[in-house]
């Protein structure tokens, strides 16, 4: 006879099979799935027991379709999958929810998250609508919650609106708490944070200048810029010989990591609008294009002093899109200014074409 936990092993490998494939494959496996509900070991499951293996699989999510195919497989599953416990421990590749297909759904489904507890959750939503939604209040209170816990990118995203004003007059900037925020995010290892705060101090932005310890901390960041690509990559010695130059340099070329899924979706919300924040306000977005945050008043982010043309959130935006093309790119302001004077006399202008 089958003893209890053997009956647990074989009804949890059961639902691995049913749950672990895409949302295509769960769709055709309901009929198995609600079977499995109304007869067998699994009606007999306790709801803790279920809780908590469905809190194990919404925590290794690699896609949202993944926690979502499982609440659509049967009602008790439906019921158990919106536990507190099982989203507050959803993973952020589960919350990944593309611009595209935004929906009144999926905003309650990210409130319920966050609701819940789940960082990642309070997170993103807070961007999608302080940025998006142009609901900045509530966006910020979301970030502020993810914030007070230590989330990185919560306490990151603060110092960038703090550090431009965002959501406020140019009069309202607050460079020390945006140091303080930035301070914190690069003490828990944040890339960018530790990018920026190098460059307060060199250039005593909103804190007493320190040229030595910001170049330690630019140092920090490009150390911890190399340790990424060597960790993501299958061979590691190329990439030494390639990128040996960036300890001791700042321009160097490296590869770009993925972008966070709220950066990933701005970027999406705002190409389907054409790359137009708000119609007839001549606000820009961030020429870096793996941030996507744009501007909430005009002339907000600092542009390029070379070209003039490209604008940017924040310094690390700034470095990041130099390395990867704006180096090629950037034409000083005065070629164009040559260029135009050349036009309107009728004669080439030196140099040649640009």
């Amino acid at each position: 006879m089958e003893t209890v936990e053997e009956g647990v092993g074989r009804e949890y490998g059961q639902m691995k099979r049913l749950f672990g494939g895409e949302e295509g494959d769960l769709r055709r496996k309901r009929p198995q799935v609600a079977a499995a509900e109304g007869s067998g070991f699994f009606s007999c499951l306790p709801d803790d027991l279920v809780v908590a293996i469905l809190c194990r699989l919404s925590a290794s999510a690699a896609r949202p379709s993944d926690l979502l195919g499982v609440l659509r497989a049967c009602k008790r599953l439906n019921r158990l999958g919106l536990d507190p416990l099982v989203l507050s421990n959803a993973s952020v590749e589960s919350l990944a929810i593309r611009a595209l297909k935004w929906s009144a759904s999926a905003h309650r489904f990210l409130k319920r998250c966050a609701d819940a507890g789940n960082l990642e959750a309070c997170y993103i939503l807070g961007m999608i609508r302080f940025y998006c939604l142009g609901n900045r209040r509530s966006g910020l209170s979301l970030m502020a919650r993810a914030a007070i816990c230590s989330h990185m990118e919560a306490l990151y995203s603060l110092a960038v609106i703090h550090f431009n004003g965002s959501g406020r007059s140019n009069s309202d900037k607050d460079l020390s708490a945006g140091v303080a925020l930035c301070a914190r995010a690069a003490s828990l290892g944040h890339k960018d944070a530790i990018r920026v705060l190098g460059h307060c101090l060199q250039d005593g932005y909103g804190v007493r200048r320190s040229a030595a310890k910001g170049r330690r901390f630019l140092l920090l960041a490009n150390a911890r810029e190399l340790a990424v690509v060597l960790s993501t990559s299958s061979s590691s010695l190329p990439h030494c010989r390639r990128l040996c130059s960036l300890l001791r340099d700042f321009w160097c070329s490296t590869p770009a990591g993925a972008p966070h899924p709220a950066n990933r979706f701005m970027v999406e919300w705002f190409a389907a609008r054409g790359g137009v924040v708000v119609e007839s306000e001549g606000l820009s977005l961030c020429s870096y294009g793996g941030c996507g945050r744009p501007e909430t008043r005009r002339h907000e982010f600092r542009r390029c002093s070379a070209c003039g043309v490209a604008s940017y959130c924040s310094r690390a935006c700034q470095a990041v899109h130099w390395k990867l093309a704006h180096k090629a790119e950037c034409v000083p302001m005065e070629r164009w200014l040559d260029l135009a004077a050349a036009a309107a006399d009728g004669a080439p202008a030196a140099g040649g074409d640009l």
